[in-house]
Parts: structure tokens; sequence; C-alpha cells
């Protein structure tokens, strides 16, 4: 008796295993995801913000329309940054 119990014990364990370590899986991707897009994203706003500096500079009469531009452009790369935060909650 004593060995069936024992025996069902480790094949119970055995199975849940992977099926807790697959939780630890999706949060490491979803770390990796959000380190990717808020890397990428980064490194798209330095790029919009030198493209700006660099409108500016050739045309300072235009300025407050590169500036508003350059916003509305920092805006949107921001939003993919959170809209991974978002689907990386939803999928969670």
């Amino acid at each position: 008796m004593f060995g069936k119990l024992f025996l069902l014990t480790l094949v119970l364990l055995a199975f849940t295993t992977p099926m807790m370590a697959a939780d630890g899986g999706m949060v490491i991707t979803g770390a990796f995801s959000m380190a990717i897009a808020s890397g990428l994203c980064a490194l798209g706003q330095g790029k919009a913000i030198a493209g700006v500096a660099e409108g500016i500079a050739r045309n300072p009469g235009a300025g407050a329309v590169i500036r508003g531009f350059g916003l509305l452009g920092l805006i949107f790369i921001e939003s993919l940054a959170l809209y991974t935060l978002v689907i990386i909650f939803v999928k969670g």
C-alpha cells in the first residue's frame, strides 16, 4: 500500500513540475520582450530628437512646427513600449 502511494506521489510530482515551470518561462519571456521594446524605443527616441535638433538648427524659423511634429513622433514611439507592456499584462 505504501509503495503504491509513494509511486503515485512521484508520478504526480513529475507531471506538476513542468506545469509549474511553464509560468516561469512566461515571466522571463515578458521581461525580455519589454527590455527589447524599451531599448528599441529609446533608440528611436534618440534618433527622433537628433532629427528635430538638426531640423531646428537648419531652419530656426520653423522651430515651433518641427518641435510639434517631433513631440508627436515621440508620443507615437513611446506608445509602442506601452502597447508591449499591456500585451505582457494581458498574456500573463
